[in-house]
């Protein structure tokens, strides 16, 4: 009987020492901590890694999460400015810094933070009409964050960010914000298309000006090279007239003709002179009675006078002779 009381009191002692240092270490994991109570009140915080405690004098809470949290909240009624209720969907980031405060300050820290989230949203939303509330969504999460942030300062949490998950205003609302939106879009399409319009008027005028203008200045330039091209013509011409007249009279004088030869010229000249309807009178140079009379010795008229039959004409024409003209005048015949 002694053996085997000595054993199973080996026993108990072996297992009382194995559950006393089961229950005097704790292992704590990484961004965790815990909380240590001695007789019921706060003794110390495990961090992270391996710790000890007093068994059976020593209460170990459930660890805390020290990493940072994201909780969603459920859309909550809120009544703007223009007594218009929507429904705001929010989203906190917060972090808790304290393990102590977060376990003895606050009961539960997240229903706290949801409480405190929606009646922030009501003060700080109730101050503005909905169209603000629509377009200050970066105002509302800085008010957001920072009324929190001073209100969970002792309960040991941080909250990092707050954002506006989604803003619902009521149905009706909608409707009648669909049709501004549309007709807004109408308005701005029409201003759009007139201003295309416009600028399609203005671009075209400005081209047709452009034409026209090219147009003349290419037309006047035309008409400059043109009237060069004539005046260039008319000088060549002129030119080549000059020439025709000293060939022509550089070949009278080298070929030196006698006084026979220019009457009998002359009288080839007249008919050319006489045709014509315009003509009415017509110039005979004194110096063609010294030359016909030159012809008429050669013909044996010794009365000095030449008949000049010309065509189209109802008889003879008399020329008279040197006798009857002086020098430097000149016989008008009439046709």
């Amino acid at each position: 009987m002694g053996t085997i009381v000595a054993i199973v009191l080996l026993i108990l002692v072996v297992a009382l020492a194995i559950v006393t240092v089961v229950r005097s270490v704790r292992i704590v994991p990484q961004a965790q901590a815990g909380i240590v109570e001695r007789f019921g009140r706060y003794h110390r915080t495990l961090h992270a890694g391996l710790n000890l405690v007093t068994p059976f004098i020593d209460r170990l809470r459930p660890l805390i999460d020290l990493r940072e949290q994201v909780v969603s909240f459920p859309p909550q009624p809120v009544i703007t400015k223009d007594n218009l209720v929507v429904g705001i969907d929010t989203v906190i980031y917060f972090q808790v810094t304290d393990p102590k405060s977060a376990t003895y300050e606050i009961a539960n820290y997240v229903a706290a933070v949801e409480q405190l989230t929606v009646t922030t949203l009501r003060n700080v939303v109730g101050g503005m009409d909905l169209d603000t509330t629509l377009t200050s969504r970066d105002f509302i999460n800085g008010e957001l964050r920072k009324e929190l942030d001073e209100a969970t300062g002792r309960w040991g949490l941080r909250v990092s960010r707050v954002e506006l998950k989604a803003i619902e205003p009521p149905a009706s609302i909608q409707g009648s914000m669909e049709k501004q939106m549309r007709a807004d879009r109408d308005k701005r399409a029409a201003i759009l298309s007139a201003e295309g319009a416009k600028q399609a008027a203005i671009l075209t005028a400005e081209g047709e000006k452009q034409a026209a203008v090219l147009r003349a200045r290419g037309e006047a330039e035309a008409e400059v090279v043109r009237a060069e091209a004539d005046a260039t013509a008319e000088a060549a011409r002129a030119r080549g007239q000059a020439q025709a007249i000293a060939t022509v009279f550089r070949a009278i004088h080298e070929g030196n003709p006698d006084q026979r030869l220019l009457a009998y010229k002359y009288l080839e000249m007249l008919p050319e002179l006489a045709q014509g309807s315009a003509n009415k009178m017509w110039i005979v140079p004194s110096e063609l009675g010294k030359a016909l009379e030159g012809l008429g010795g050669f013909f044996g008229n010794a009365t000095g006078e030449v008949v000049a039959k010309l065509p189209d004409d109802d008889g003879p024409v008399a020329l008279p002779g040197p006798e009857g003209s002086s020098n430097g005048s000149v016989t008008r015949l009439p046709i």
